[in-house]
């Protein structure tokens, strides 16, 4: 199955309709357009069916298929900004005629020529900024569909061409006894709200796309090849399995493979999430993506393109943003029957009227039945809820990137948590530090630890200058021949004498004894999930120092209030089992999985998803990406990598996981409320179309067009009084 991107997508309606239009090609198996991730996925029984026949079938309903690949990504962006830069100004534009036009029809109607100076405010809303709804009816009308698009177009183009009739002959109606109402400002204020809910949709949507070209940033374009002893730079896509690479430090590894010569410390966040860097030796695997740190290796590839763990996590991202379920559109599905029979009732009425020998009187009605119909609050309904249920989640720290999630949350009964950077800080932090005996020197040979560690770039050295520094400590003491031993830690020569700093392993190699309270200490802590450096000379070990990744200081609360609320929080971390069941006893998570890869991580949401249960994923690294873009509602740490930033649906900007009950609770009142918008919305339409058509004239009753305007502001300041109860959800 051949995945493109699919270039004019409006709605979900839209995706509806190219499916449909895929769908009737001879040839063409099965079809999958996602409008949230604007891509199609296309199943042919013939080579012959390519992306050429596709588009010239599309291009009838204006659609168009781009290729989706490297190169095609930054295509893609590019018309991305570019249709959102247009739909903003558009917007702008829209907003800065409908203003006055606004102002002129509800408090100064009765000034010189004002239904020629709305006239002339309309035009420019109509014919530049709303066009696209009218270009987008009319590829609907042409495949016999109907959406929210062909309801604003039929409700806006009634009431402009009726206004527009009124304004140049207003006599027409006048001699019928009538008054010849405008509703332009209908017109011109309905349109720029519901560009409103289109601009935020857009907006929303980029994120899709980007986590997938975050991903692609990461790979290597050029690699140095070693080739009958000489280096040489080529372009990665011309390396073979079986090539030989050198790598140097700060290098991306660019494709899997096994190291061949030297030793290395490598950075495999991007797979396992954890903070600490793994130490590789010869026959070790390596994987692209990942960054060497320290060291310098040559390595033979064994895996290249779409076999690379990087390419699989990418096709994963994908294959997760591509399956996900889009949110249906409410007003589209009831637009589409809506709009026909709106349309027949207003048929009906002109019919019943003329048929009566009140030609005049029917035309008035049923232009009035399609005036009326004219979804004013229904414009308003999503727009203004989302508006202001995104200012009000982002004054608590929650940046809704995808509107679309807020229809999961209310469903949400599983909490999937990533460990490291969620549940704890994400860096290893110094807990403690035992020396050995009364050492009368301890206070120099702290500062001797300090000057060493200050000589490398190592995280856990970093950490270790931090916590002396904070002690009082200072650099001051001259160090010589310093050396890394990649895998095992460092030495240096301080005043003379030689020091080692390390894992048991180092001091193990050079025959360096642990003295019994040392390796009481060390028991002690590995038993709450320390990771261990070893200070010593060149006879003895001075001291034992353990560093862990701290649990969050909020953390174990928050979990224990989603837990109140009947949801079940799930733990996945790539570390060890025995620190993931200490940090997950620690925080009160019974359910928890240990040596978990980006693979297993969304295998465990896609299989608990099998089981019904609706998931968030809560995550900050690159290997949560393909989980986050999977769940329901996908959360990512601020502190995070872009890349989990960008497939997430929603963004934690205190790293604060309390903050997961408040999305919780805002998005349901989103939710809500915006139900309760489209209700209302919708309870106007059918209580006046009716009454519009005529229903009421046998005891006497039409309804008066003053009337109708009243019922229709009175409609739109109830939804937008209703949205604004969202600043007031705690």
């Amino acid at each position: 199955m051949e995945i493109y991107d699919i270039e004019g997508l409006a709605c979900a309606s839209c995706a509806s309709s190219a499916q449909n239009v895929l769908g009737r090609l001879d040839g063409v198996k099965e079809v999958r357009v996602n409008y949230a991730t604007k891509t199609a996925a296309v199943e042919t029984s013939s080579d012959r069916i390519g992306m050429e026949v596709l588009n010239e079938k599309l291009a009838k309903v204006g659609f168009v298929l781009h290729p989706k690949n490297k190169a095609a990504y930054k295509k893609r962006q590019e018309r991305e900004k570019k249709a959102l830069t247009k739909l903003r100004k558009q917007l702008l534009i829209g907003g800065v005629f409908a203003l006055p036009l606004f102002i002129i029809a509800m408090f100064i109607p009765t000034i010189p020529y004002s239904n020629y100076i709305m006239f002339g405010l309309t035009i420019p809303i109509l014919f530049w900024s709303g066009r696209h709804f009218f270009v987008s009816a009319a590829k609907q009308a042409s495949i016999l569909k109907v959406n929210m698009d062909s309801l604003v177009a039929l409700g806006t183009g009634t009431a402009f061409l009726f206004s527009t009739f009124n304004t140049f002959f207003p006599e027409v109606l006048e001699a019928n006894g009538m008054v010849p109402h405008v509703y332009f400002e209908a017109v011109g204020v309905l349109l720029v709200f519901v560009l409103l809910g289109k601009y935020l949709e857009a907006k929303a949507s980029q994120q899709t796309s980007s986590a997938i070209e975050e991903l692609l940033a990461m790979q290597a374009t050029t690699v140095q090849i070693l080739e009958n002893g000489i280096e040489k730079e080529l372009p990665i896509e011309v390396i073979q399995v079986q090539d030989v690479l050198k790598i140097r430090p700060g290098d991306v590894i660019p494709l899997d493979g096994i190291l061949l010569e030297g030793t290395a410390s490598i950075d495999e966040s991007m797979l396992t999430g954890e903070a600490f860097f793994v130490s590789k030796m010869e026959g070790n695997a390596v994987f692209g993506g990942t960054i060497l740190q320290q060291g310098s290796f040559t390595m033979q590839v064994t895996q290249i393109g779409k076999d690379t763990v990087l390419a699989q996590i990418i096709a994963l991202v994908e294959q997760a943003q591509n399956t996900k379920v889009p949110i249906q559109k409410l007003v589209d599905k009831i637009a589409s029957v809506f709009v026909p029979v709106v349309m027949v009732i207003a048929v009906l009425t002109f019919l019943i009227w003329w048929a009566n020998g009140l030609w005049v009187e029917g035309l008035v009605n049923a232009v009035a039945v399609l005036v009326v119909a004219c979804p004013c609050a229904l414009g308003l309904a999503t727009p203004t809820a989302i508006t202001v249920g995104i200012g009000a989640a982002a004054k608590k720290g929650i940046l809704m990137q995808n509107v679309a999630a807020i229809e999961q949350a209310g469903a949400i009964d599983s909490i999937v948590m990533d460990k490291t950077g969620t549940i704890t800080e994400g860096k290893p932090q110094v807990t403690g530090a035992e020396w050995e005996g009364a050492l009368e020197n301890q206070a120099f040979l702290e500062e001797v630890l300090l000057a060493i560690e200050n000589e490398s770039e190592h995280p856990i050295a970093k950490e270790l200058v931090a916590y002396y520094q904070n002690k009082g400590k200072k650099v001051r003491l001259a160090v010589q021949e310093f050396k890394n031993h990649s895998g095992f830690g460092l030495s240096a020569v301080v005043e003379g004498n030689v020091y080692w700093l390390g894992n048991k392993a180092l001091l193990e190699q050079q025959n360096i004894s642990i003295g019994e309270e040392l390796k009481q200490a060390a028991t002690n802590y590995q038993e709450t999930a320390n990771t261990l450096v070893f200070f010593a000379n060149n006879n003895t070990a001075l001291a034992v120092i353990g560093l862990s990744d701290v649990v969050k200081t909020h953390a174990a609360q928050a979990i224990k209030a989603l837990q109140d609320t009947g949801r079940v929080v799930y733990m996945l971390t790539g570390d060890n089992e025995q620190t993931a069941a200490h940090v997950a006893q620690e925080v009160g998570i019974s359910h928890y999985q240990a040596n978990v890869l980006p693979q297993d991580k969304i295998a465990f949401v896609q299989d608990l998803q099998a089981k019904g249960k609706s998931v968030m994923m809560v995550g900050d690294g690159i290997n949560d990406a393909p989980a986050l873009a999977q769940a329901n509602i996908g959360v990512a740490m601020n502190s995070g990598t872009s890349v989990a930033i960008s497939s997430a649906d929603i963004v934690l900007r205190q790293n604060d996981l309390r903050q997961l009950t408040s999305i919780l609770s805002t998005s349901k009142q989103m939710l809500q409320i915006i139900r309760q918008n489209l209700f209302w919305a919708f309870i106007y339409n059918i209580l006046l179309i009716p009454i519009a058509a005529g229903i009421l004239y046998p005891w006497g009753i039409l309804l008066n067009p003053m009337i109708a305007g009243g019922a229709m502001a009175l409609s739109s300041i109830f939804v937008v009084m209703n949205s604004l109860r969202l600043k007031q959800v705690k």
